[in-house]
């Protein structure tokens, strides 16, 4: 599954960010993660949009923080 893929590789880039994002970023990451790999946790999507809203979340970090 390459969607599963991607979103394995984004949750290990995240974890090598040079600089800690912020509480709100780092929440939101979090939830969308949660959704993902635990199922619906009250953010109302299914667990392939959160994994599509994560990967696109850790990519932007990763631009704006650099690992």
């Amino acid at each position: 599954m390459a969607l599963q893929a991607d979103f394995d590789g984004a949750a290990e880039d995240v974890k090598k960010l040079k600089t800690r994002p912020t509480d709100e970023e780092l929440k939101e990451l979090y939830g969308l993660y949660k959704q993902a790999t635990v199922g619906d946790i009250n953010i109302g999507m299914s667990k392939e949009d959160a994994m599509n809203a994560y990967i696109s979340k850790a990519k932007a970090m990763i631009e704006k923080y650099g690992i």
